[in-house]
């Protein structure tokens, strides 16, 4: 059910608010463009400047408009684990296919407290699967094999997002957590290496604006055709080098905003790109004629 490339969908603004229209009409182009799944409220979602109500909203909205076409993964993390729990809830109560929950950000556990963490989230949960995200660069804290081995045990968890830029973690995770423990590589720039060490897919930025050949390029990858798979990410490249100039999701926004999909509108403390940056990626644009 959680395979190939994952989208972790930017949240449109408009004048401030959160533009619905502009959600809905990016989700429907995402499955056409043969998405395999939605994440609704990551990072890439700018979760931290969305209060509650908000949160809640985008993921009912993307609920309701993906309509059980393709796996929705809602964002759920926070570093107060009453919090994350209470967005788990959430999401599970309004129809989400699993939660998607970064390791506590800012206050530092330890991997004991990770470990606890974790645990209490998997057993406030009824039954929805949960994602670890583990994204040292963001969070600061960086989840041990060991105790990623120990959460596998747990009913509920799955799988894990990996945003550590190691890929000999691919193989180590798959010897330490349990059969059928889902990997997915957080960093589109190591999506290649990542699968062909036996990843499941890529919950991805570059999605956002190249959904057809980054849906292609995991279809191949599944498919064992590294050759051809290898083509794709080449292609790919400049884009997702370009992403990540400043940022993310401001680069990102600007080049939805250029292909006429969205306002580029970002909450502080994010801002838009600077001109320099711009130039950068009007060439990529230009060179995968995207507009």
């Amino acid at each position: 059910m959680f395979k190939g490339s994952i989208v972790a969908i930017v949240t449109p603004f408009k004048n401030g608010k959160i533009d619905e229209t502009s959600l809905r009409n990016l989700v429907n182009w995402h499955i056409a463009e043969g998405t395999h799944g939605i994440v609704p409220v990551g990072t890439t979602g700018e979760s931290p400047t969305l209060d509650h109500s908000e949160h809640r909203e985008v993921v009912e909205i993307v609920i309701d408009q993906v309509n059980n076409r393709v796996p929705v993964i809602a964002g759920a993390g926070s570093n107060s684990t009453s919090e994350a729990i209470s967005l788990l809830m959430h999401a599970e109560s309004v129809g989400a296919d699993a939660a998607l929950i970064v390791t506590p950000y800012y206050n530092k556990p330890t991997q004991e407290g990770l470990y606890e963490h974790f645990k209490a989230i998997n057993r406030a949960s009824m039954g929805i699967p949960i994602i670890i995200y583990n994204i040292p660069p963001r969070s600061i804290v960086d989840m041990s094999i060991e105790v990623m081995g120990q959460l596998s045990n747990l009913e509920n968890i799955i799988g894990v997002k990996d945003a550590t830029s190691d890929l000999s973690r691919v193989e180590k995770q798959k010897k330490q957590c349990k059969d059928g423990f889902l990997q997915f590589s957080g960093e589109d720039i190591t999506a290649f290496e990542f699968m062909k060490n036996g990843g499941n897919g890529c919950i991805s930025v570059t999605a956002n604006v190249l959904p057809k050949l980054c849906s292609d390029f995991q279809n191949l990858c599944i498919e064992g055709n590294y050759d051809e798979a290898l083509k794709i990410h080449k292609k790919l490249e400049p884009m997702h080098n370009a992403l990540f100039i400043e940022t993310s999701p401001s680069p990102v926004k600007y080049v939805l905003s250029k292909m006429g999909r969205i306002e580029d509108e970002l909450r502080l403390p994010l801002v838009s790109i600077r001109q320099e940056t711009k130039e950068i990626l009007d060439k990529v644009i230009s060179d995968l004629d995207l507009i």
